[in-house]
């Protein structure tokens, strides 16, 4: 079992950043991939980046690559996902999630096992 917290949302102007946090309760955190997704309102949850269990090799959303950049510190047990260039499109609740296997990178959110809580970003014009 895998419980996820995340943290980090807020409200901030387009053009600027903020860092998500997920922290894990697992001590298997080592053994999974992680991912971010979001979902605006009337919308559905979209895949937005997803990271190797070691950190070796990462996968983007077109619409956030160059601007979004996720990473993780497994000593921590926690994934990031740092956002910048912030547009008022971005606003969403960002969920991260770990897949139901280990060793297993994935950006299809049907895969996705454990789940947050999801954290609120507004992104002001």
């Amino acid at each position: 079992q895998v419980q996820l917290v995340e943290s980090g949302g807020g409200l901030v102007q387009a053009g600027g950043s903020l860092r998500l946090s997920c922290a894990a309760s697992s001590g298997t955190f080592s053994s999974y991939a992680m991912g971010w997704f979001r979902q605006a309102p009337g919308k559905e949850r979209e895949f937005v980046a997803a990271i190797r269990w070691n950190g070796g090799s990462t996968h983007y959303a077109d619409s956030v690559k160059g601007r979004f950049t996720i990473s993780r510190d497994n000593a921590k047990n926690t994934v990031y996902l740092h956002m910048n260039s912030l547009k008022p499109e971005d606003t969403a609740v960002y969920y991260c999630a770990a897949p139901a296997r280990t060793y297993y990178s994935t950006a299809t959110s049907r895969e996705y096992k454990y789940w947050g809580q999801g954290t609120q970003v507004t992104v002001s014009s």
